[in-house]
């Protein structure tokens, strides 16, 4: 394996945990700003008010993703496995 070949893995690698991460960090930042935006409409500073939705969101959005997710990450790791030589 050359250099360039570990780059490239490297690179996939990265890509394929932001790629998988994605759908449910963005369920919680999308969460976040509308209850954000409430606070700031209501003047209402709670903390677990924050909190306590965007877990229960982003636990939905993870129920909701999990077979993708998967599915995606068996793909590459036969993919990785099946590309290097032995």
């Amino acid at each position: 394996m050359d250099f360039s070949m570990a780059i490239d893995m490297g690179r996939n690698a990265f890509w394929m945990g932001l790629m998988t991460a994605a759908p449910i960090l963005a369920i919680g930042l999308i969460v976040g700003l509308c209850i954000s935006l409430f606070q700031a409409v209501t003047q209402l500073q709670e903390q677990t008010l924050t909190f306590a939705p965007k877990i229960a969101a982003m636990f939905v959005a993870a129920s909701f993703f999990i077979p993708w997710i998967a599915n995606q990450m068996v793909g590459y790791a036969r993919q990785m496995l099946g590309g290097v030589p032995w």
